[in-house]
């Protein structure tokens, strides 16, 4: 509530229709495909290049752990290699155009800031594209351990076949979902800046936010590889109170600031 009255009068004013929503989204929608589709271009050479191998790396590793047999990866259909590569090619375009379509999301969240607030758009990119790097990075560390964990329940003397499609929906769903994950406290913050979401309101609902990111790791690592699962929780546990420690100052400052010009905290 504090937060909201210490916007510029010029911004309270300004509304926009339903019909003028969708056309806003729309255009952001538009810019953050042409970006995606760029990427998925960028992806495909990148494929060939190095992307290939370093999927395929932990079941090859599981491989020579076992001699050379015990996993591999099969293509079932003369097509599935094709498609396989166009998927991957996409996800490295979402990668690749992070940077604008994050843009945009803030970008239709938050319209019309004034030039004071408009610090918060290099605020939001400068931590919110590191952080969506690093959940990747996140999640491609502990594939390793799920690949290693899972396969090895596969009986002596049996090899795991893993089905291409599946295998890269698992790593590329668990790369993109941590990557995701850990951007949630950017947008925290960017709401809590924008008056919506007061810091009393985020470190309230602290149980809350420790079950479903507890849940959200069990589910992206469908494994019983609890440390896996915690490497991923412990971070995003963390970001949280660091989201709830910036709206926190953010809250004081603006209610000390309502204190000396309106004689009232809120």
């Amino acid at each position: 509530m504090s937060a909201v009255k210490d916007r510029g009068t010029a911004n309270r004013e300004k509304r926009m229709s339903l019909g003028a929503h969708l056309l806003e989204l729309r255009k952001r929608l538009f810019t953050s495909a042409i970006a995606i589709v760029v990427g998925a271009v960028a992806g495909w050479i990148l494929t060939d290049l190095f992307v290939w191998n370093a999927l395929q790396a932990p079941v090859q590793a599981v491989a020579e752990a076992h001699g050379g047999d015990g996993s591999g990866i099969i293509f079932p259909t003369i097509s599935s290699a094709f498609d396989l590569r166009l998927q991957v090619a996409f996800t490295v375009g979402i990668v690749i155009s992070s940077p604008v379509w994050l843009y945009q999301i803030f970008a239709f969240l938050v319209p019309g800031l004034n030039a004071r607030e408009r610090r918060f758009t290099y605020i939001f990119l400068a931590s919110a594209i590191p952080l969506f790097l690093a959940g990747c990075a996140a999640g491609w560390f502990v594939l390793p351990n799920i690949v290693k964990l899972m396969t090895g329940f596969v009986p002596e003397g049996s090899e795991s076949l893993l089905l291409a499609k599946e295998y890269y929906d698992f790593v590329l769903k668990l790369v993109l979902a941590i990557g995701i994950a850990f951007v949630v406290p950017v947008f925290i913050v960017l709401l809590n800046l924008a008056g919506v979401l007061s810091a009393a309101s985020i470190i309230k609902s602290w149980r809350v936010a420790i079950l479903v990111i507890t849940l959200f790791t069990a589910i992206a690592t469908p494994s019983a590889d609890v440390v896996s699962m915690f490497m991923l929780a412990i971070p995003m546990i963390g970001l949280y109170f660091a989201a709830w420690g910036i709206a926190h100052l953010h809250d004081k400052r603006v209610a000390k600031r309502n204190q000396l010009e309106f004689g009232s905290p809120v």
